[in-house]
């Protein structure tokens, strides 16, 4: 991974380059070999797929980035996934890239499947799988095959999506073998095209197996599973075919249901904000800069009813609309503030309190608000830059780890739709409270300024720095001030390639990284994405009071 861009500028031009390499899938001779099939590539049959003209949100675009290097690497996770408009209604498209080791599962790809299932049954949002799979991939199949998060996983989501009513629509396109071959059969309709295989076991391990010698398309092609075994509800002739049939099936499902949320939905209203995002926040984190800036630049009409602003002032909560949703914010400000105490210490009036920081107060105020967003049933969007919760005496005494118990009780509790945006740091119980993955965001976007990890670079270097100086210590060692310096920063850079937010994208910890000038369309496409599912009723476990 290369060094830290220093400049807004450095930092999207990184990205893009990156995302560009990654989209490139296998590469050009991988993408030849797959047209000469007369196939498709992932990519291009989601773009023929989705409606003309719309946007295809891709998600988790950087999944396995600089991953299994050793076997040649496992591009975007070797699968395409993200959400598409068909006829106007947002589709799951899930894509296996046959130009990534024949669209073989990695362990990577395996959890990027089910993260996108899981996103799929939590909004119940229809889903479109393009199969073009060689199946697990077998010098790591004990990293594949056994877990709760493992490929089993799956088709347990399949058969859960299924009993929920939930569309499923599967397109055969390629190899499809082994256990992946229940995939497909486990969806409402499953299309198969001409040149294509369906079975448990191919050629090869039926002959290794029971010793009888038969050709592919014998085994398990198209007119096999359409004519004989009576597996296949559509043979169609090539891709394009085949696709033409998804759409034609996709126009007559019916969403059975929308959120009483989306209901209230009111035409929308640009920000009045001329601000640009990239003045206000700064890509290292190192200014100061008032959050509700990045609140006007995304809400509508740039207007928000912000909830106690003069209590727990390092969090800023707010209702406003979004796209004409109507949404609740909880959002870390990162403006250096001075609180009025009350205190008895003679001429001790006020404190300083730093911005990003997670207060006793502002961990109450938060607590408070998201349950009363939960009791409205409206969506909530946590814009997370967060150092953590506040330490020491003064905070003990005031009892933060009770008042952070009960915001982060609140949060894991939340029934409505609930997505998180890292704008910055993402530290330790601060990413917990904030909604971090743990806590089961519906999506969890990433800027290109986000850092992602226990504590920050300088605080971890430090810490590791004198555990390592103190095993060296007992080692009778007694390293020089450069010798130590030496160390520090070879512990810093490497602490530092894991905060970029590209590391944290790889191991699917964040959903993508999008760009702050896109990220107020994308977040009010993703409400529409969340607007088909119920919301059930609100309660927490117990609160220390």
């Amino acid at each position: 991974m290369s060094s830290q861009p220093k400049s807004w500028q450095d930092a999207l031009k990184s990205l893009q380059e990156t995302v560009s390499r990654t989209r490139q899938g296998g590469g050009p001779k991988a993408v030849e070999r797959q047209h000469q099939k007369n196939r498709l590539t992932a990519r291009e049959r989601i773009a023929h797929l989705i409606d003309e003209g719309s946007e295809f949100d891709e998600l988790m675009t950087l999944a396995g980035f600089e991953m299994y290097q050793d076997v040649g690497g496992c591009p975007s996770g070797g699968t395409v996934a993200g959400i598409g408009y068909l006829h106007g209604r947002p589709w799951m498209i899930i894509a296996n890239d046959a130009t990534v080791k024949a669209g073989a599962f990695f362990p990577i790809t395996a959890k990027k499947v089910i993260r996108a299932q899981t996103m799929a049954l939590e909004n119940h949002i229809p889903v479109v799988y393009l199969v073009d799979s060689a199946g697990v991939y077998l010098p790591m199949q004990d990293e594949i095959f056994p877990d709760q998060d493992d490929f089993g996983r799956v088709f347990y989501l399949n058969a859960r999506m299924s009993a929920l009513g939930i569309p499923q629509i599967a397109a055969i396109m390629g190899n499809c073998v082994a256990g992946g071959a229940y995939l497909p059969v486990m969806c409402d309709t499953l299309i198969m095209t001409e040149g294509s295989g369906l079975y448990l076991a191919g050629p090869a391990l039926v002959k290794a197996a029971i010793g009888q010698n038969i050709e592919s398309e014998a085994l398990g092609g198209a007119s096999v599973h359409a004519e004989i075994s009576g597996t296949v509800d559509y043979k169609e002739k090539d891709d394009l075919s085949a696709i033409r049939r998804i759409r034609a099936l996709a126009e007559m499902q019916t969403q059975k249901y929308t959120a009483p949320w989306a209901q209230k939905r009111k035409t929308p209203r640009a920000p009045q904000s001329q601000k640009d995002l990239l003045d206000t926040v700064s890509l290292d984190g190192s200014k100061p800069y008032d959050v509700r800036e990045v609140l006007k630049a995304l809400l509508d009409d740039s207007h928000f009813e912000e909830y106690k602003p003069e209590y727990g002032q390092s969090i800023v909560c707010a209702l406003g609309w979004l796209g004409g949703y109507p949404v609740g914010v909880v959002a870390n400000d990162r403006q250096v503030i001075r609180k009025k105490l009350k205190s008895d210490v003679p001429g001790l009036q006020t404190r300083i309190e730093v911005g990003g920081v997670i207060y006793g107060d502002s961990a109450d105020k938060s607590a408070r608000f998201i349950m009363e967003v939960n009791q409205m049933g409206i969506p909530l969007i946590f814009v997370s830059d967060v150092t953590g919760f506040m330490v020491g005496k003064d905070s003990e005494y005031e009892g933060i780890i009770r008042k952070g118990a009960k915001m982060v009780n609140a949060v894991s509790n939340t029934v409505v739709p609930k997505i998180t945006l890292i704008t910055g740091g993402s530290y330790g119980a601060g990413n917990y409270a904030m909604n971090g993955k743990a806590y089961g965001p519906r999506f969890l976007y990433a800027w290109p300024s986000a850092r992602y990890a226990v504590m920050s670079g300088n605080a971890a270097a430090k810490t590791l720095l004198d555990i390592q100086l103190q095993a060296l210590k007992r080692q009778g060692q007694e390293p020089t001030d450069e010798d130590l310096q030496t160390l520090f920063e070879q512990v810093k850079d490497k602490y530092d390639q894991e905060l970029d937010p590209r590391y944290a994208a790889a191991r699917l910890w964040v959903d993508e990284i999008i760009l702050p000038e896109s990220t107020r369309e994308r977040l009010i496409r993703t409400l529409e994405a969340c607007s088909g599912s119920p919301t059930g009723d609100f309660r927490t476990g117990m609160l220390q009071v």
